[in-house]
């Protein structure tokens, strides 16, 4: 590419706020869920637990993934 054929920069992004604490739980207890099912099943473990187990776990993390949402939402709209 010559310096006559420099491309166009992207268009920005427009600014939102982070999703709702919901909706980081939701995902996270659904991510704890698969990971712990596989484990669940070979270790036998009731399917009641495993859920118990997920939802424990997205609750815990769902702040943590808001955090680092809301720091790389303020980073893309540094640039």
């Amino acid at each position: 590419m010559t310096e006559e054929e420099t491309p166009e920069p992207l268009p920005r992004l427009p600014r939102r706020p982070p999703r709702p604490m919901v909706v980081h739980f939701g995902v996270d207890a659904a991510v704890a869920f698969l990971a712990l099912i596989v484990l669940g099943l070979v270790l036998g473990l009731p399917w009641v637990a495993i859920v118990l187990f997920a939802i424990a776990i997205g609750a815990l993390a769902a702040p943590f993934t808001r955090r680092a949402e809301e720091r790389a939402l303020a980073a893309r709209d540094e640039d």
